[in-house]
């Protein structure tokens, strides 16, 4: 079933159904010029919401991305919790949908890829949400989401998220040395390819000769997008780039140190991920181990077996495993 609504400020709807065994869900999605692109996930369109989750993606990704894990756990709730949940799959400014909206001013950083969240939560007139989960760069935008909310950076009226999601992440300040570079290689190839190109295919096979895996060559091809007789993509790729470099260079271990009152910071490990070295994740389990103090927040840290940095891909139960939980404690 598919309806098309308008929103009191002119934003269109596109709300469809979603059929699964035993099992319904309502997406709408939405985009306005000055704010950030979204799709919002409901177990029911009938029911009102009780509690909201922000999920965003990763660098060149999209909220998209997140469909699936994020139908999985409503179902997952549905059955452990009598909370009435919705999801929200942001899409970051320059990336999927954003990329297409005006208003996104540079510099293109952590710090206003969050103040976009806060902004998207105003001129909605929403709550503030109680759950926020980042992916990868993603991660460290929740983070930033946390830290400027408790420095009223968004006004009195801010509400910090109960918990907050960090999934293979790195907190501080990440050291190219201590990577393989890939990402680096990735962008830099991007941008020596022109605006568009021939084909999807074209594209995939051309990242294959050039050394990269099928699978992440073909990742890359999924982010593009038809125009006229070529493809194009469905990122800003420069203020992507922007966006790496401050996602390396930003450190949020004094949230870590001292996390807000009555907050939960989630932090999830793959098992298999490169990216953790073993100082880091000594770091964490000092945190993690201090258990939770009246005047501050806690801090846990979970590792996800089976699993690289493709967390929702390579283990999407043993992720469910380790938030359906948590979630359904609030």
């Amino acid at each position: 079933m598919i309806g098309i609504f308008r929103n009191k400020s002119g934003g269109r709807f596109l709300s469809r159904i979603l059929k699964s065994p035993g099992f319904s869900f309502h997406v709408s999605s939405w985009r306005s010029l000055q704010n950030l692109a979204y799709e919002e996930v409901r177990a029911s369109s009938d029911k009102p919401y009780d509690s909201t989750a922000f999920i965003l993606h990763g660098l060149l990704g999209s909220g998209r991305n997140w469909r699936s894990f994020s139908r999985n756990l409503l179902s997952r709730l549905s059955n452990s919790s009598s909370t009435e949940w919705r999801l929200v799959l942001v899409d970051l400014r320059n990336h999927g949908r954003s990329a297409e909206s005006e208003g996104f001013d540079p510099p293109h950083d952590m710090v206003n890829a969050a103040k976009d969240l806060a902004k998207l939560v105003e001129s909605q007139g929403w709550a503030w949400p109680d759950v926020v989960m980042g992916h990868s760069m993603g991660g460290k935008v929740a983070l930033q989401f946390a830290h400027s909310c408790n420095r009223g950076d968004y006004g009195d009226s801010a509400s910090l998220p109960k918990q907050l999601w960090v999934l293979d992440s790195i907190p501080g300040n990440v050291d190219p040395e201590n990577s393989d570079g890939e990402v680096e290689k990735v962008l830099k190839t991007l941008q020596g390819l022109p605006s568009s190109v021939p084909s999807r295919k074209w594209l995939v096979n051309h990242m294959i000769e050039l050394g990269f895996s099928r699978s992440l060559s073909e990742w890359i091809g999924s982010n593009l997008k038809k125009s006229g007789d070529h493809e194009t993509w469905s990122f800003n790729l420069e203020g992507a780039v922007q966006m790496f470099n401050s996602f390396r260079e930003s450190s949020y271990w004094s949230l870590l140190e001292h996390p807000p009152k009555d907050m939960e910071i989630a932090i999830v490990r793959a098992e298999n991920s490169d990216r953790w070295s073993p100082e880091v994740v000594r770091q964490l389990e000092r945190l993690s181990s201090k258990g939770l103090e009246e005047s501050k927040g806690q801090v846990s840290v979970h590792v996800l077996p089976n699993s690289g940095h493709w967390v929702h891909v390579d283990n999407p139960k043993g992720l469910l495993d380790i938030v359906a939980p948590r979630f359904s404690s609030l």
